[in-house]
């Protein structure tokens, strides 16, 4: 069995890593690079930089922030917001992403993960989901999660890897910044349907909800924000108490 994975997610606004509830209310916790070098030092497996603005002279900002960063980092870096074309995903790479993160521009024109596939590999792009819940199951949201689709995640997940998608990084808009522990059955649902990996995200309040996440949800990643950043706990204590629980983990020392 492959090792699950820590990923410790930044979203960047001006240069800054904020954190919010359910995408709004953000709140400065301080500078990106700085925060990847110390959870790469804690055991973090990747880094994730989420930029969350909407204009270009922010997203320069964060190419020349994910420079800095890949020159200190040796484990990998995922690069997301704003990226519309495959010619964004080789300017996120050439600055030094390992892999980058697609959500908007795939909804809007699904073969820009196709286009990107073809010319960097499938194992440099993921497919961001946010998805909320609603009566019937879920609904994919678009634009940092204020807009609504037509599309239901577990078939839209599905329809990405089919045009090339080699992750999924799956967020549940209701369980983000909320500390109450993933949503199992979406994550469930949709590394169920995909033979891609799976990333978690949204709810992590303590390692148990990690762990759920890990058995319960199927997932091959979780993605961990808020309660590193507010010090309820570390990377090195989670993998310390996932490998207690029997998952296999990197770095646990």
């Amino acid at each position: 069995m492959l090792s699950r994975r820590i990923i410790v997610c930044l979203d960047v606004a001006g240069g800054r890593v904020v954190k919010g509830v359910q995408f709004e209310s953000l709140r400065d916790v301080g500078d990106p690079v700085a925060l990847a070098e110390r959870y790469e030092g804690e055991g973090a497996d990747e880094i994730v930089f989420l930029d969350i603005s909407a204009s270009a002279e922010a997203r320069a900002t964060l190419l020349d922030v994910a420079r800095r960063t890949a020159e200190r980092l040796f484990i990998p870096l995922t690069i997301g917001g704003g990226v519309r074309t495959a010619d964004d995903v080789g300017r996120a790479l050439r600055a030094g992403a390992d892999k980058v993160s697609i959500n908007s521009a795939a909804i809007d024109r699904p073969e820009v993960l196709t286009e990107s596939a073809d010319r960097f590999g499938a194992q440099c792009v993921v497919a961001s989901i946010d998805a909320r819940r609603e009566s019937r199951g879920w609904r994919v949201y678009s634009h940092g999660g204020r807009t609504a689709t037509a599309l239901e995640p577990v078939a839209w997940a599905g329809e990405c890897v089919s045009r090339g998608a080699g992750e999924i990084l799956l967020t549940s808009i209701d369980r983000d910044g909320a500390r109450s522990g993933y949503d199992l059955e979406l994550t469930r649902a949709v590394a169920s349907a995909v033979d891609v990996p799976v990333i978690a995200s949204g709810g992590a309040g303590s390692a148990a909800h990690v762990r759920e996440v890990f058995v319960d949800g199927h997932a091959d990643a979780a993605l961990v924000a808020g309660i590193l950043h507010d010090g309820v706990t570390t990377v090195r204590a989670l993998k310390g108490l996932l490998a207690d629980a029997g998952l296999l983990v990197r770095n646990v020392a």
